[in-house]
């Protein structure tokens, strides 16, 4: 009996940890769709992984060192990528995923480097917000930092 309990909980861990490895894969899918679009300038490729015209906002120091807190809305951005010319190229390079999930809510920490270019531009970290949408990971917050020093260091 014992034998038979403890093969039925391994069986529901077993089970629960890989549902969440899946959610965890298709939340960086979603993620890097995000992103492909970005490079690309496809904002209809973005627009397919979020989920309206959510907020997005940017929290940096000033040229004083005051800290500011941007706010804007997702329309500015895929306005911004669609009138990029196509000779600028922008490069943002993700160095980490630190995907949480619960239900249908997701968290994404993605620690980046931007690249304008071929230049070095700034740092950060994008910290994403996703809800599961009738089958689809789709983005409903953006928030990142920007900063052109401490690159190197651990973002977590």
């Amino acid at each position: 009996m014992t034998r038979l309990i403890l093969l039925v909980v391994i069986l529901i861990s077993t089970t629960t940890i890989n549902a969440q490895n899946d959610e965890t894969a298709k939340v960086k899918a979603a993620i890097d769709t995000f992103f492909e679009g970005f490079h690309k300038g496809d904002t209809l490729l973005m627009k397919s992984v979020m989920y309206g015209n959510f907020t997005t906002q940017t929290a940096f120091k000033n040229k004083e060192g005051q800290d500011v807190l941007r706010t804007d809305d997702a329309s500015k951005l895929i306005a911004a990528i669609a009138k990029r010319p196509a000779t600028d190229k922008w490069d943002e390079r993700l160095k980490d995923y630190i995907i949480k999930v619960d239900g249908n809510m997701a968290n994404a920490w993605t620690p980046y480097e931007f690249w304008f270019n071929g230049n070095f531009s700034h740092c950060g970290v994008n910290s994403f917000q996703l809800f599961h949408d009738n089958g689809k990971w789709k983005i409903i917050y953006l928030i990142d930092t920007r900063q052109r020093s401490g690159c190197n260091e651990q973002k977590e």
